[in-house]
């Protein structure tokens, strides 16, 4: 998907949020572990229901590769079903990948041409031959760590050379050598806050993944005040405050609830633009 794809769906659904898919066996209702696949049917339903008012999903591996070759099994066959069924939304697999050429190279063929998602998620640490490979890539996107949410994320993002340049600065700075916004974005905590006028100041026109709104205690009006471009620029994800909205079987509708209330609110951002 390109850019301009991405913003024509963004403004025709008056949303940019991401729904991100973070299935847990033990988190999702008991009804559903009778079937053959309770994670794929767990994620059809929440497709399903959410699919109205997001434009992007995430898929987490770690919740998948947990479970071995069954759990890859559910990975694939909800990326199959996204691509057949909603094909105009935008796919993330975030796996957060990184490592040197020949194994990026790898991870890359894995992401882009056996399982075809839109973007993954890329950590920059090993520096521009770990990216690259997954910049070779026409019409897929790199989604690089830039400054998270977590709580170990002032160890190293925050920390300054003898510049006063901090880390997650660096990263912004230099990564944009390697590729450009139309195929690289950056995640970026919600828990930031105002910290987005910093990402800003770098990196003015990119896409930014922003995980953390809900659950996690994000703001979605401070994020939107400081990270909002003319084009949006964001796609904010919420996983656990939509998909486990509700534990009985009416776990889809209530997961469809809470993303139209989001979606709601994200239209009121969007006319602020």
């Amino acid at each position: 998907m390109t850019r301009k794809e991405l913003i024509e769906q963004i403004r025709e659904k008056r949303s940019f949020l991401c729904v991100g898919l973070d299935t847990d066996l033990k988190k999702i209702p008991q009804h559903l572990l009778k079937e053959e696949d309770p994670v794929f049917e767990f994620n059809k339903a929440i497709i399903d229901a959410t699919a109205p008012y997001c434009v992007a999903y995430k898929p987490n591996l770690a919740f998948y590769e947990a479970h071995g070759v069954k759990g890859l099994a559910s990975f694939e066959k909800t990326i199959a079903y996204l691509k057949d069924s909603y094909p105009q939304h935008f796919i993330i697999a975030d796996a957060k990948r990184g490592d040197i050429g020949n194994t990026s190279q790898m991870y890359a063929r894995t992401f882009f041409e056996e399982y075809d998602v839109d973007a993954l998620t890329v950590a920059p640490y090993m520096g521009e031959d770990s990216v690259m490979p997954f910049m070779a890539y026409e019409g897929k996107w790199v989604v690089l760590l830039a400054l998270t949410s977590n709580k170990g994320s002032q160890d190293f993002q925050l920390t300054e050379d003898k510049q006063g340049e901090r880390l997650f600065e660096k990263v912004l700075r230099v990564s944009q050598q390697w590729g450009n916004d139309e195929n690289m974005m950056y995640v970026v905590g919600a828990t930031q806050g105002r910290m987005f006028e910093d990402i800003r100041r770098v990196a003015p026109s990119h896409f930014l993944l922003v995980p953390g709104v809900g659950a996690q205690g994000g703001s979605l009006q401070e994020v939107c005040k400081y990270g909002m471009t003319k084009d949006c620029g964001l796609l904010v994800n919420s996983s656990r405050g939509i998909i486990y909205a509700c534990n009985d079987d009416r776990f889809a509708e209530m997961a469809g609830h809470k993303a139209h209330e989001l979606q709601q609110d994200m239209a009121v951002e969007l006319d602020r633009m």
